[in-house]
């Protein structure tokens, strides 16, 4: 009994080392993704939890949850703009951000925009 509960307190506490780090670098993430959305004017028409001209952060991750297409579809949305995905309110085009911002920041959305913000 010593032995196993032993062995299960160090496994235990090496994977709570471990799992630290990963919560850190997608904090991290979360944080460089807020700054962007803020600095390119995201958050002037989309909130976190709530509809403000277009959906919310939120309502667009729970739309494209099951759909495998959604990172892509959704980095081109930004980078061209366009309407009809969420009515007739049209969404200005992006075309400044880099390959690695849009996968950031698109990656942040579909995660439902987590923010301590």
């Amino acid at each position: 009994m010593f032995f196993s509960w032993r062995y299960t307190k160090i496994i235990f506490v090496v994977a709570l080392f471990f799992s630290r780090f990963s919560f850190a670098a997608v904090s991290a993430d979360d944080g460089k993704a807020y700054a962007l959305a803020k600095q390119n004017a995201c958050l002037g028409c989309h909130a976190m939890n709530k509809k403000i001209v277009g959906p919310s952060f939120q309502s667009v991750a729970q739309k494209y949850k099951s759909d495998s297409n959604a990172q892509t579809f959704l980095k081109a949305k930004v980078v061209k703009g366009g309407a009809g995905s969420w009515g007739v309110v049209p969404m200005p085009a992006n075309a400044k951000l880099s390959d690695a911002e849009l996968s950031l920041l698109v990656s942040w959305i579909l995660r439902g925009a987590p923010s301590e913000n």
